[in-house]
């Protein structure tokens, strides 16, 4: 008989430690709260991720995240120019008070709902942005920052973007025109296609007697995106007083075929016209002169042959 109790009670004891050592570790330590294993999104339709640690003692702050949906390492947009693209950022906040982020872009048009979200203690919300890519946007690679910062801090996530489209450097130079009284070209470039352009411009004029301006290409201080027109003018100090020339601007780009267009100018200085009317009136004058001697000389030789 008592053999038999003393077996019961080695029974239950072994297994009460059985069930002790099976508990949970939250469950051993009375008052402690569990371990958070699970973010609530603050979209209702999306998954809550596991793996996120419980938040840190009052002490030690624990450290909020942000980065794009899905775990990927980077957002990552494509599409044509004139369209808007849409994508997500994910702040989790794994803190025992809410959390008030700020976000802003910086590179890309990039735009948010609101400026500032909130997220509460340890939550996950997701964030839509959108993209507007602008119909003058060349097509290729582009670069931007989604930023957001709270608590004194900032985290960067990387923006790529990607336009597609054909690439067409195309440049052209209009509306030339010459001040004849101070020498100044006026010129517009108009870049015709679909790439940024960093335009180059020779300028050369020819006169009555030969070239009075060669300046070959040099890169200008400006670059032009798809689209875009640019009113320019380039000096001329020493144009001739006197003389038809004919300009001719050439301008040139990475890409794109030669572009050229010419313009028509007179110069006539005062003095210039003064002088060559002296001129005039002293070849004239000359010419007088030379034609009445030469009808002296033959009539001196008339003369001389009637008397002999």
């Amino acid at each position: 008989m008592r053999t038999a109790a003393r077996t019961g009670l080695v029974a239950v004891a072994t297994a009460l430690v059985g069930a002790v050592a099976a508990a949970p570790s939250g469950a051993r330590a009375a008052g402690r709260p569990a371990d958070v294993r699970a973010v609530v999104s603050a979209d209702a339709g999306a998954a809550a991720p596991v793996g996120v640690p419980a938040a840190a003692p009052a002490d030690a702050p624990a450290s909020w995240t942000a980065a794009p949906a899905a775990g990927r390492p980077y957002a990552y947009l494509e599409g044509p120019a004139g369209s808007v693209l849409q994508d997500t950022l994910s702040l989790t906040n794994p803190g025992a008070r809410p959390l008030t982020v700020r976000l802003s872009g910086q590179g890309a048009p990039v735009s948010f709902a609101a400026p500032t979200v909130t997220v509460p203690a340890r939550t996950r919300a997701d964030v839509p942005f959108a993209v507007t890519v602008t119909a003058d946007t060349p097509p290729g690679e582009h670069r931007g920052t989604v930023r957001a910062s709270a608590a004194g801090r900032e985290v960067r996530v990387d923006l790529r973007l990607r336009v597609s489209g054909p690439r067409i450097a195309a440049l052209t130079v209009e509306d030339v025109h010459v001040d004849t009284t101070t020498g100044v070209l006026r010129y517009t470039l108009v870049n015709r296609g679909t790439t940024v352009l960093a335009p180059h411009l020779a300028v050369r004029a020819d006169g009555v007697l030969g070239t009075v301006l060669d300046r070959p290409g040099r890169p200008l201080p400006l670059t032009l995106k798809p689209g875009q027109r640019a009113t320019r003018t380039e000096a001329w100090p020493d144009p001739p007083a006197l003389d038809a020339v004919t300009v001719r601007l050439t301008a040139t780009a990475e890409g794109a075929a030669p572009a050229t267009a010419r313009a028509q100018a007179s110069f006539a200085s005062g003095p210039a016209l003064a002088g060559a009317a002296g001129l005039l009136l002293l070849a004239a004058g000359g010419g007088g002169f030379a034609v009445r001697r030469r009808g002296r000389s033959r009539t001196q030789r008339a003369s001389a042959g009637v008397t002999t």
